[in-house]
């Protein structure tokens, strides 16, 4: 049987994903309350890094530990993918090894021709188009403090990058409406935004999209690979800060997320990571937790 992968949440149905998200809150409530779980034991985790990471790292890690089983960290530097061999020999040889694997890279296509020549189950931990990884924990994060999201109103603010194309595929995936605002000539993905028009609206305008929301989201203004372009987006994205006056204008149970890391004074106000509404800590924290899941869910087939 072909192994499952994860590159982007289009490959789970709506149905398994809801399942996926109900295990992974059963999963943190088993792990608080002491209980030891074993389904990965003797399971081996290959973690591909071409991207640094914090939350990506300690959570597949920690979370196979947890599981029973192990992870390998695997960098350009020890590994023959950064000298030249070609994806498609590393796959079959990495996969025959590890019962997983773990790739956070550049090119999307990286992952999607990996996952075509391994015989485990491939998980995108990130590629410049999407993040997947980190939907799963925000849909967490909103189903743990307010329940489903079908049918909510979700205002992402900022630059339509990773994050942005992957709330695109959720807006789908979890039936809800999503309101990009971003400066002109930061759209996310054209032909993603033409096949959700019936949910995926582009404004220009934060406090637009902001109006009325239930679920405020942001991201850096420049990613990885984008830091020579930051003093440009800085001038580009001045006023599309999340802030409390931001805040003001969503509904008053609204919720904020950010994917981390924040940079502070910039794509949020200084205090908006504490303020009220933020579940960011929580969001992180997540990370743990959904991916647990996705990993028996991908390797167990639960």
């Amino acid at each position: 049987m072909a192994p499952r992968h994860l590159l982007t949440l289009l490959d789970l149905t709506p149905a398994e994903l809801d399942n996926l998200l109900d295990h992974a809150i059963q999963l943190k409530r088993e792990l608080r309350s002491g209980t030891v779980r074993d389904t990965l034991h003797n399971r081996v985790l290959a973690m591909i890094f071409e991207k640094s990471s914090t939350r990506t790292r300690v959570s597949f890690e920690a979370g196979m530990i947890q599981l029973g089983g192990s992870a390998l960290f695997l960098s350009p530097r020890d590994t023959q993918l950064g000298r030249g061999e070609p994806i498609e020999d590393s796959a079959r040889v990495i996969s025959s090894m590890a019962d997983a694997v773990m790739i956070r890279t550049f090119e999307h296509q990286k992952v999607d021709t990996f996952s075509h020549f391994s015989k485990s189950p491939v998980i995108n931990a990130l590629t410049d188009d999407y993040h997947p990884c980190q939907l799963l924990a925000d849909m967490q994060t909103w189903r743990e403090h307010r329940g489903a999201a079908k049918g909510i109103r979700v205002a992402w603010i900022g630059d339509g990058n990773n994050m942005c194309n992957s709330y695109i595929n959720a807006a789908r995936q979890f039936d809800f409406e999503l309101v990009v605002a971003c400066p002109e000539g930061y759209e996310p993905n054209a032909d993603l935004v033409s096949a959700n028009q019936d949910r995926v609206s582009i404004v220009n305008d934060p406090k637009a999209a902001a109006e009325g929301a239930h679920l405020i989201v942001t991201d850096v203004w420049a990613s990885m690979g984008q830091e020579e372009e930051q003093q440009a987006r800085t001038n580009d994205f001045a006023g599309f800060q999340v802030n409390p006056d931001l805040m003001k204008l969503a509904d008053k149970d609204a919720l904020f997320m950010h994917c981390l890391p924040a940079h502070r004074g910039e794509e949020v106000s200084v205090d908006m990571l504490d303020h009220p509404a933020s579940v960011v800590w929580d969001e992180a924290e997540n990370r743990l937790h959904a991916q647990k899941a996705l990993l028996e869910f991908l390797i167990l087939g639960f």
